[in-house]
C-alpha cells in the first residue's frame, strides 16, 4: 500500500480478520466499513482504528475473534485488489487466549482458504525452514496441487552468512505452480526510526541487485513485483473463476424468475385471493393426514414407526401384550370361587355342596371379564395420543402461518378427544355387553357333559397361542470362559418365551 498503517509488535498483533480493499484513485485515503461516511487520511489513525476495533471485540488482553475488520483504501499508488489479512497460527496462549487458541486460529484461516476463489499468499521467513512453514502446511491442506498457493519469503536480510534461499525462489525445493516471490521489509528497529516506505523499498531494490545469489533475478523480487503480480494473477485468477460463477448466478437466476412467475399477478389484498390459500393449505393437511394414517405417504419415516404404523402396533402387539401382562394368580381365584359358592349357599350350608351354583360361576367369570376394561381403555388413550402426534406433523407445512397451524391443532384435536370419549363409551359398553350375558352355549364352552373329554384333547395352538412379538435381542456376557455377546432370534407368545439361533 507504500503506507504503514498495520499494526505491529511482539505477540500476536492481528487478532481478528482484517479484509483490505485497495481501489485506485485519484486522491489518498482510507474507510472503515464500521465507520460509514468517516474517511481517514492520516495513516496513523488507521492504525488506531484497527487496534481500537480489535480490543472492541477482542478485549485488551491478546483475546482473538472471526468477525472480519473491512478497511478500503482509495490511493493513486496501489492496484486494485482485495487481501485478508489473517493471524499467525499461536501454539502456546497467552493474556486472555483460550487453551486452544492454536485450533481456534486454524479453524479460522481455513474457513478463508478453503474457498476455491481465493488465493492464497503463504508468507514464511528466509530464516526458518521451509518444511516447518505454517502457511504452506495450511495451504497444502486445501491446496494439495499448489494451483492457488502464491509464495513470499520475507526477511532474506536475516539468514546466517553463507546461506540463501535461492533454491527456494528458484521454485526448485517446494515448488508451487504461481512460484515464489522474494521480499525484504522494514525491520522493527527502522520502523521506529520512521524510515520512509519509499527509502524502505529503495533499500530493498538495492538488496537484490547487490547480493551475488538474487541479482540474476533481482527484477522479479521486491514488494513493487509482488503487488504487481498479485493484481495480475488476481486478475486471470477471476477471468478463470467468472465462468463458473456466471453459470451459478444464471441457474440461481432462472429459479429465482420462475418464482417470481407463481406471484406476479398476486395481490396479497385480494380476499378472493386469500380464501383460496387458505382452503388449499386446509385440504393438503388433511391429504396429508390421511396419507400418514393410510400409509402412502410421500415422506416415508425411516427412523421409527409413526402414524397408521404404529396404530397398528398398538392393536395386534401391544393390546395383546397388555391382555397377557394382567396378573392371574390361581390360587386367590380358587379362594374367590369357593367364598362365592359359599356366600350364594347363605345359611343353608349344612352339607357340603353338590352342585356348583351358576350365579356363583357368573359372579366370578363377570369379575375377570371386567379386568378387560384397563387394557382396552390404555390402548384408546394410545391410539389417541399418536393421532395428535400425526396432526402435529402434518401442521408443519403451515408454520409460515402461525394462527392457522395453532387453529388447525386445535380444531383437529378436539375433534379427536370428542371422538376419544365416544369410542371409550363403546369400549366400555361391548364390555358391559360381554358381562351382562354369558353364552354358555357358544362352542368354545367347556359345558360338563364334554369337560373330560376336551381336557385330553387339548391342543395348545388351538387355544390362541398368539405371537406378541419378536424381534432380535443380544445376550451379553455369554459364560465366564466366553465373554462378549451374541444375537439370538427370540418369539414371545402368550404362553412361552423362546430364542433361536437365527430367524429361520
Amino acid at each position: 500500500v507504500s503506507r504503514d498503517f498495520l499494526p505491529r509488535g511482539s505477540g500476536i498483533v492481528t487478532r481478528r480478520p482484517l479484509v483490505l480493499q485497495l481501489i485506485t484513485a485519484k486522491t489518498e485515503y482510507a474507510e472503515f466499513l464500521h465507520c460509514k461516511g468517516r474517511k481517514f487520511t492520516d495513516f496513523d489513525e488507521v492504525r488506531q482504528e484497527i487496534e481500537v476495533e480489535t480490543d472492541r471485540i477482542t478485549g485488551m488482553n491478546k483475546g482473538i475473534s472471526s468477525i472480519p475488520i473491512n478497511l478500503r483504501i482509495y490511493s493513486p499508488h496501489v492496484l486494485s485488489l482485495t487481501l485478508i489479512d489473517l493471524p499467525g497460527i499461536t501454539k502456546v496462549p497467552v493474556g486472555d487466549q483460550p487453551p486452544d487458541i492454536e485450533q481456534q486460529i486454524r479453524d479460522m484461516i481455513m474457513q478463508f482458504i478453503a474457498r476455491e476463489n481465493c488465493l492464497i499468499l503463504a508468507v514464511t521467513p528466509a530464516n526458518t525452514d521451509l518444511a516447518n512453514s505454517d502457511a504452506l502446511k495450511l495451504a497444502k491442506e486445501v491446496d494439495p496441487q499448489g494451483l492457488r498457493t502464491i509464495g513470499v519469503i520475507t526477511k532474506l536480510d536475516l539468514m546466517d552468512e553463507g546461506t540463501d534461499a535461492r533454491e527456494v525462489l528458484e521454485n526448485k525445493l517446494l515448488p508451487l505452480r504461481r512460484g515464489y516471490i522474494g521480499v525484504v521489509n522494514r525491520s522493527q528497529k527502522d520502523i521506529d526510526g520512521k524510515k520512509d516506505i519509499k527509502a524502505a523499498i529503495l533499500a530493498e531494490r538495492k538488496f537484490f541487485l547487490s547480493h551475488p545469489a538474487y541479482r540474476h533475478m533481482a527484477d522479479r523480487m521486491g514488494t513493487p513485483y509482488l503487488q504487481k503480480v498479485l493484481n495480475q494473477q488476481l486478475t486471470n485468477h477471476i477471468r478463470d473463476t467468472l465462468p463458473a460463477f456466471r453459470s451459478k448466478l444464471q441457474s440461481q437466476l432462472l429459479s429465482i424468475e420462475h418464482e417470481v412467475e407463481v406471484y406476479k399477478n398476486f395481490r396479497p389484498e385480494d380476499p378472493t385471493r386469500k380464501t383460496k390459500a387458505l382452503l388449499q393449505m386446509v385440504q393438503q393437511f388433511s391429504v396429508d393426514f390421511e396419507k400418514r394414517i393410510e400409509g402412502s405417504g410421500d415422506q416415508v419415516d425411516t427412523l421409527e414407526l409413526s402414524g397408521g404404523a404404529k396404530i397398528n402396533r398398538i392393536f395386534h402387539e401391544r393390546f395383546p401384550f397388555e391382555l397377557v401382562k394382567m396378573e392371574f394368580n390361581e390360587k386367590e381365584l380358587r379362594r374367590e370361587i369357593s367364598y362365592a359358592i359359599k356366600n350364594i349357599h347363605g345359611i343353608r350350608q349344612v352339607l357340603p355342596c353338590l352342585f356348583t351354583p351358576d350365579m356363583a360361576f357368573e359372579a366370578i367369570v363377570k369379575k375377570q371379564i371386567v379386568k378387560l376394561k384397563g387394557p382396552c381403555l390404555k390402548s384408546v388413550d394410545l391410539v389417541m395420543q399418536e393421532l395428535i402426534n400425526t396432526v402435529k406433523k402434518c401442521t408443519k407445512k403451515l408454520a409460515t402461518y402461525p394462527r392457522l397451524c395453532e387453529e388447525t391443532e386445535r380444531i383437529v384435536a378436539g375433534y379427536i378427544r370428542e371422538r376419544e370419549e365416544k369410542t371409550k363409551d363403546q369400549v366400555l359398553l361391548l364390555i358391559d355387553i360381554q358381562v351382562s350375558y354369558i353364552n354358555t352355549n357358544h362352542e368354545d364352552f367347556i359345558g360338563f357333559a364334554n369337560a373330560q373329554q376336551r381336557s385330553s384333547q387339548v391342543n395348545k395352538s388351538a387355544v390362541g397361542n398368539q405371537v406378541i412379538r419378536k424381534g432380535w435381542l443380544t445376550i451379553n456376557n455369554i459364560g465366564i470362559m466366553k465373554g462378549g455377546s451374541k444375537e439370538y432370534w427370540f418369539v414371545l407368545t402368550a404362553e412361552s418365551l423362546s430364542w433361536y439361533k437365527d430367524d429361520e
